[in-house]
């Protein structure tokens, strides 16, 4: 009984070593043209762009430039903290964070679900999580 006891003792320990966290490595988008990195801040956590497939515009860095904030619109897109103030919810959920569209300019309310050590869901939606938008990432490196 008691080398029962250890030999789950030692499976579980192993288990919880092994398990990735959200911030470890970085994860593809769905196209694989960016790679992203979570990072937390105190007890928030945050995303920034870290790998473009195509970082240069007219052999120049590209720009945010959609971003309605004119001084915003002059920063690179690398480096981007797109991801906001996100508080744990429970094991796998993220939320009351924002997400910022470098594509169209826009802010949304978002979750975060980590779908499994592989996988994380991204819904950003205005107003109600019903009306929005789901993309998934694919965890790139450990």
């Amino acid at each position: 009984m008691k080398k029962t006891i250890l030999v789950f003792s030692l499976l579980a320990i192993s288990f919880l070593a092994n398990a990735q966290k959200i911030t470890d490595g970085t994860w593809y988008n769905e196209e694989r043209t960016s790679r992203v990195q979570f990072f937390m801040n105190g007890d928030k956590l945050f995303c920034k762009i870290v790998w473009l497939k195509e970082p240069n515009e007219n052999g120049k860095p590209r720009v945010d430039f959609r971003n309605p904030d004119p001084v915003l619109a002059k920063k690179p897109v690398m480096g981007l903290v797109f991801m906001k103030d996100f508080k744990k919810e429970d094991d796998n959920t993220w939320e009351d964070g924002t997400i910022y569209d470098p594509r169209n300019g826009k802010l949304y309310s978002c979750t975060i679900t980590e779908v499994s050590t592989e996988k994380v869901e991204v819904r950003g939606y205005i107003g109600f999580s019903l009306l929005g938008r789901t993309s998934h990432l694919t965890r790139a490196t450990r």
